[in-house]
């Protein structure tokens, strides 16, 4: 009579047969398996990087452009790729669309970026302030976050503009107003969550001060999560800025804008059809752009421990 044998079993701690090379095994199972950046967020840094390049070419090289922004040189209404350099076509009198729509990025970059630094450095601070000492200061940056944050958004861009001649000045001021209680919120509970971390509780044990604990070891661990928030934020100012000027309400003329362009061109939607889709295309590929660079970044700093 034969015995039936059995495999040994494996002894405690001996790596299980997965089919993988010892090296991805390793990176599995310690978390640092990385996803490679797609061809969507490729193209999403080759656009910004046109869009960035032309804003910063308007503003320190306007000469390089073939024709000024303001000034008529051909056939109005010139439909895109029919001409070289203009292969974008001109507006409705005359003028460079590619050479205004440079200018335009200029305008949106220009709002986006400063509205976005004010409201990272104005609401951060609130933030890192009222997770710090909590109590009666925290209630007190609530409420003045939760106040911006009730007031209609429209209703104060609508009386800055009542009060204020519009402008690029004044339309950035009411923007990044409206960004503050976004960033206190976000830097605030990033803030919380990383204030029971070891090295907050050993800094204190050390005896450091709260200037010491909040701009050595809190601000520097907000800093990604604040940063990939603060890349969607500005693709919905850019949306913001596009949505006043076609209401008129943001920079006054010559000097062009993107949704300036596209309420210039609507009425002729039906029969030059090119005069909206340059400039409406240019805005949705920036957006789009913002959003999914924003996102990459937001899944490489996963947020998730931030409690909010």
């Amino acid at each position: 009579m034969s015995t039936l044998e059995t495999a040994p079993e494996p002894a405690l701690g001996a790596a299980e047969p997965t089919g993988l090379r010892p090296s991805q095994v390793k990176r599995a199972k310690s978390g640092k398996a990385r996803k490679r950046p797609s061809i969507l967020l490729w193209f999403a840094i080759a656009w910004m990087s046109i869009v960035l390049l032309g804003a910063l070419l308007s503003l320190i090289a306007p000469g390089v452009f073939p024709h000024e922004y303001g000034k008529a040189f051909g056939e109005a209404k010139q439909k895109p790729f029919a001409a070289w350099p203009e292969f974008l076509g001109t507006d409705g009198l005359g003028r460079s669309h590619l050479t205004r729509l440079a200018f335009g990025a200029r305008v949106s970059m220009i709002v986006a970026l400063v509205s976005v630094v004010v409201g990272v450095v104005i609401g951060g601070l609130l933030g890192l302030v009222a997770a710090y000492f909590r109590g009666v200061t925290e209630m007190i940056i609530d409420l003045f976050s939760d106040a911006l944050l009730a007031f209609p958004p429209l209703i104060l861009l609508l009386a800055l503009s009542s009060v204020y001649e519009p402008s690029q000045t004044s339309i950035t001021a009411g923007l990044a107003v409206l960004t503050i209680p976004g960033f206190t919120r976000l830097t605030k509970a990033s803030a919380i969550a990383q204030s029971n971390r070891e090295y907050v509780t050993v800094a204190k044990a050390m005896g450091a001060g709260p200037g010491r604990i909040i701009f050595k070891e809190l601000l520097p661990n907000t800093f990604p999560a604040v940063m990939s928030y603060s890349v969607i934020v500005m693709a919905v100012l850019i949306v913001a800025e596009g949505s006043l000027s076609f209401l008129g309400l943001s920079i006054p003329p010559p000097m062009p804008s993107w949704g300036g362009m596209i309420n210039a061109a609507k009425d002729d939607l039906s029969l030059y059809p090119s005069q909206v889709f340059v400039p409406c295309g240019v805005l949705f590929l920036t957006v789009f752009s913002l959003n999914v660079i924003g996102d990459r970044l937001r899944a490489k700093f996963d947020v998730r421990d931030t409690k909010l």
